[in-house]
């Protein structure tokens, strides 16, 4: 049995999950998807002081206070900086990291610097009455829809749990200073459908820095894939070694 934790992207919350955790429990594993600081059963606690270090502490937190250990990290989109942190403050806890059409980062980088689009985004916030909130990025026609979903019932139900994103999150650096987390196996899965903020994605190194061969999988599917191909996913997800 494996442990799952599923981090949800930007402007998203952990009911994002809620079509993929079932089948992945159905298989006799331990799934976790939580809020991060600011979204669903957290929203009340969005503020400009909310950034990439709360959610961070989001995830290590949970997983010193539940007291997991061997986790499959998944991270989708912006979480891909929080996994990547979180696994350098607790690599003896994680047992496989899973980059979910995420940002990659290096150490010291932003998601301004992974995808530097990100920076008119946050332009755009500063000069908004607020000065701190990016709001979702907007729905567009077919195919592209809302992050790469296009039925118009999961449009509306993604409409629901969708929050702005604090200028913060998209500006502060990761911290990759443990070499101890170099040794955890790692997956990416790369969403290759239609991705209106899909990621500007960097070629991934033909060998991990644990010396393994890197593991690359893609879904042919939008950004959003745990709502567009949640069995897909799952079964994806169920094949980690």
């Amino acid at each position: 049995m494996s442990t799952f934790l599923l981090i949800h992207g930007a402007w998203h919350s952990g009911r994002c999950w809620e079509r993929v955790v079932p089948l992945l429990e159905a298989a006799g594993h331990r799934v976790f998807a939580p809020s991060l600081t600011g979204y669903g059963d957290k929203a009340h606690l969005l503020g400009p002081e909310v950034g990439l270090d709360t959610h961070v502490d989001d995830v290590v937190g949970l997983i010193a206070g539940e007291n997991l250990s061997d986790v499959v990290l998944v991270g989708h989109s912006y979480a891909g900086l929080v996994i990547s942190s979180a696994a350098h403050r607790i690599p003896e806890r994680i047992a496989h990291l899973v980059y979910l059409d995420a940002m990659v980062p290096e150490d010291g980088e932003s998601a301004v610097d992974v995808h530097p689009v990100t920076q008119r985004l946050i332009e755009l916030a500063e000069k908004s009455e607020s000065g701190w909130r990016v709001p979702p990025m907007p729905e567009q026609p077919a195919p592209l829809g809302l992050f790469g979903v296009t039925d118009p019932a999961d449009v509306a139900w993604l409409h629901g749990m969708l929050s702005d994103q604090p200028v913060r999150c998209l500006q502060q650096p990761v911290r990759l200073g443990n070499p101890a987390a170099d040794a955890i196996p790692r997956t990416h899965i790369h969403n290759v459908g239609a991705m209106p903020t899909g990621i500007t994605r960097r070629p991934v190194p033909p060998i991990q820095p644990n010396g393994t061969a890197a593991q690359v999988w893609e879904l042919p599917t939008g950004h959003d894939c745990m709502i567009t191909m949640p069995t897909e996913l799952s079964e994806l997800l169920l094949e980690l070694p």
